[in-house]
């Protein structure tokens, strides 16, 4: 998607230049660093053209002037080797009185793939699709034909008469087709001038596939009867050539379940957009001028435009109420969990869930306008970047391949030149080609990640990737959402009070709970919970026993039933008026953070409750633990801010930001960044989706939003919010293992690279140390899934000291 940037404040005084845009590209076809970099250094030969490619999100951003055209990108990343588009929806229906094409709604929402091919798709699971299924079908059938070979070649008793006839048999579909996916990424790279991993994988597995051919059929390796022993040093003298089918198979095998694994450690990254795109009505129904109603895109709904919202459904676009009231659920967009009131006058946000009346509104804004297509664009900016360690991680990858493949040929040439014999040299190419094949750099971080992932997963604790890793071990501040992450997210009677010498409790609950019953207020629905769940011999009668039902906004609702008048209100500014000890029922609740109700009967007040939203029972222990951890705990909530300082007071947090935005909760992770701060954020609504990729590090509760999920780094299933600190402590671990994992990679190389070099170590011998680097890779992630947090965090959590630090949110109307 294309965005013109803003215009400069002042108008300079000599020329203006073009105005830049900013453009995002899907790219397909990127498999490692070096792919990132060629792309990159295509897109920045072009003049006032810079660009950031992400491999993870399979996304480009690029910074160009308005001279360089959408499609001239395009033909760059297309000449580079790889495929780009536009990540945009189809076009919309235009309006009927529109003769242009709708510009707004092309870049009002998130992406989508309808027109991306399965296998470039950023967002693609590899479970998914006809290409992933083939891609695993490859994969099994490779192991299948590589694990015999594998064990013939390295187990000199295994090896019958004919032996290597069958093993070449069954390592020719696996040099040929097995490996085809390298070898065709190799060509296209090498019609491009560049070469990636893909480049040593295939060159690898031709060199020693073409060598063993060669041995078999004109090299005496296929007499019938012979052996071939496992040597450190080449043998000579036999008259014989060596097989290195071992290796022809062992590398295709290793990279393909290295790639699926990594795959599947980071699948699923669009779904933060498409979980917003989600919360988007598609249609909207339309009053017309002779009163009928109709139903029409909502690309078609413009601004000024009425449109109709029915109980249960999604206001369209953002506008203003023109008549009816009703509550309006804003979790989904807030992630607060109180209803909002409104009425004739009051703003609306589209993508709220209406729970009661009937609305009609007036579009004020629509496509790219909206609250929701702004949260849409913060996300997708923040996940288009790169980190400062993917910069330095691509640029590595882009020198690496290079280097081994003139190591290689330096040294064929070399032996050549030296007079030595062709095996010799040949030999000695091959295995710096197979010792430098990049198995075990490929898989140090996904088999580590995926060992990770799968423990965490055990433990409640949902790991994106290294990068997340990384960032949680280092992270000194957490800004903290409240309802739904310090709070259970769920409203409930937390307690009522009646007044003295009135009416029997059962009796008044039973009335108040009955004419709620005709009501879908979220106070109406705690309310009748509290019955049924803690009153349960308290019979309740039908609704429509009910008479005279009314509904006031921001006020209450009002009924009659067996005779007498039932109200459920808020109550009175001013208590004092009413029968004790209903006036200190009604500052206990506003002092506790929560929201008090006044139940009257016949003009007569009888109880208040009060409701609110639980503090987790773990909160307290589970922000000192963060203290404890040299993490500074901030809270941020959209709620007012009498709610948030009580909540910050019962769980001892001194930095406070109530009725905070998306746009005010991104804007303070900026500036704690700003001043030094490497940030996380905890949270669960479609508000905190932006803070959450912005953030360094985004931590998000399983019972949210699937926007808030999928733009976070870290997601917390289990009810626990000590899982933070486990994860911290997974995170360090796991970080642990990379690096021990990394360490053994390019430690290896640095030394069977100069050995193979100087003919010391030949093919075979490089193949096992590839194997076997690449099996002390995995076998040391898989240490990860045994991994126990301490006793000391068991012993925490079993404490019910924190059950005392409890508070509540609050409801408020309009």
């Amino acid at each position: 998607m294309t965005q013109p940037e803003q215009a400069p404040r002042a108008a300079a005084p000599t020329a203006v230049p073009p105005a830049d845009r900013t453009t995002t590209l899907a790219i397909g076809g990127m498999t490692c660093g070096a792919c990132v970099g060629r792309v990159e250094r295509k897109l920045g030969r072009l003049t006032g053209v810079s660009a950031s490619v992400n491999l993870a999100t399979a996304r480009a951003r690029i910074d160009h002037p308005a001279a360089v055209s959408v499609t001239d990108l395009v033909a760059t990343v297309e000449a580079a080797g790889f495929t780009a588009h536009l990540p945009e929806a189809a076009p919309a229906a235009p309006r009927p009185d529109e003769a242009g094409p709708p510009a707004a709604a092309s870049a009002a929402g998130p992406s989508a793939d309808a027109e991306e091919p399965a296998d470039d798709r950023p967002d693609a699971r590899p479970e998914d699709g006809d290409g992933a299924g083939a891609e695993r079908r490859r994969l099994l059938l490779t192991a299948a034909l590589a694990l015999p070979v594998l064990a013939l070649s390295m187990v000199p008793g295994w090896q019958f008469r004919n032996w290597q006839w069958l093993c070449f048999m069954l390592a020719a579909p696996v040099a040929v087709w097995g490996a085809a996916p390298f070898h065709v990424r190799a060509l296209r790279g090498l019609r491009h001038g560049a070469a990636t991993m893909d480049t040593l994988v295939s060159l690898g597995v031709a060199a020693s596939f073409g060598w063993s051919t060669y041995a078999l059929f004109l090299g005496g390796a296929g007499t019938p009867g012979m052996t071939m022993p496992f040597s450190l040093l080449p043998a000579a003298g036999d008259g014989t050539s060596h097989l290195y089918l071992e290796a022809a198979v062992g590398v295709p095998l290793f990279v393909l379940a290295g790639r699926r694994m990594e795959a599947r450690a980071r699948r699923g990254t669009g779904a933060a957009l498409r979980s917003l795109a989600e919360l988007a009505a598609k249609e909207v129904s339309v009053p017309g001028p002779d009163g009928t109603e109709r139903r029409i895109p909502i690309a078609r709904l413009g601004v000024g435009d009425r449109f109709l919202v029915r109980p249960g459904e999604r206001v369209a676009t953002d506008g203003t109420v023109r008549t009816g009231s009703s509550a309006l659920d804003l979790s989904l967009i807030t992630g607060e969990s109180h209803p909002v009131e409104v009425g004739p006058g009051a703003t609306v946000v589209g993508g709220a869930v209406n729970s009661g009346g009937l609305l009609e509104v007036r579009a004020d804004a629509v496509g790219g306008d909206t609250q929701l297509a702004r949260i849409t664009r913060l996300v997708e900016d923040a996940q288009t970047g790169k980190t400062r360690a993917q910069r330095l991680a691509d640029a590595v990858a882009a020198v690496f391949v290079p280097a081994v493949l003139t190591i290689a040929v330096t040294v064929l040439g070399f032996w050549l030149g030296a007079g030595a014999d062709p095996q010799a040299a040949v030999t000695a190419a091959v295995a710096v080609l197979v010792v430098a094949c990049p198995c075990a750099l490929g898989l140090a971080t996904p088999t580590a990640l995926l060992a990770a992932t799968g423990r965490g997963a055990q433990l409640g604790i949902l790991v994106s990737g290294p990068q997340a890793l990384e960032r949680l071990r280092r992270i000194d501040t957490v800004v903290l959402d409240k309802t739904g992450t310090l709070t259970t997210g769920r409203m409930t009677v937390r307690d009522v009070t009646h007044r003295t010498d009135g009416r029997d409790p059962d009796e008044v609950l039973r009335l108040a709970a009955t004419v709620e019953q005709c009501s879908e207020h979220p106070v109406a629905r705690a309310v009748l919970g509290h019955v049924r769940d803690h009153r349960p011999a308290v019979r309740l009668e039908p609704a429509a026993a009910v008479r005279d039902f009314t509904a006031t906004p921001g006020f209450g609702v009002r009924g009659a039933l067996d005779g007498r008048t039932v109200t459920v209100v808020r109550p009175p500014d001013d208590p004092t008026g009413l029968p004790a000890p209903l006036p200190e029922a009604v500052r206990a609740a506003g002092a506790a953070g929560r929201t008090a109700v006044l139940v009257t009967v016949d003009g007569t007040p009888e109880a208040v409750l009060a409701l609110g939203d639980a503090l987790r029972p773990d909160g307290y222990r589970a922000v000192d633990h963060l203290r404890r951890l040299g993490v500074r705990p901030v809270l941020a909530t959209g709620d007012r801010a009498a709610t948030a300082r009580v909540v910050a007071r019962q769980l001892a947090i001194t930095e406070v930001h109530a009725q905070a935005r998306p746009h005010d909760k991104a804007a303070l992770v900026t500036t704690l960044q700003e001043h030094g701060g490497r940030v996380a954020v905890v949270g669960d609504g479609v508000n905190d989706a932006a803070a959450l990729a912005l953030a360094d590090l985004g931590i998000a509760m399983g019972g949210g939003t699937d926007a808030a999920i999928g733009a976070a780094d870290v997601t917390l299933v289990r009810e626990d919010l000590q899982a933070i600190a486990d994860a911290v402590r997974l995170a360090r671990r796991t970080l642990g293992t990379i690096c021990a994992n990394l360490f053994w990679a390019f430690g290896y190389n640095l030394v069977t690279v100069p050995l193979a070099a100087v003919g010391l170590l030949n093919p075979m011998l490089a193949a096992a140390a590839m194997s076997a680097s690449s099996l002390l890779v995995v076998g040391n992630s898989l240490r990860l899934r045994a991994w126990q947090p301490p006793s000391a965090t068991r012993g925490t959590r079993r404490s019910t000291a924190a059950s005392r630090h409890r508070t509540n949110g609050t409801w408020e109307s309009a």
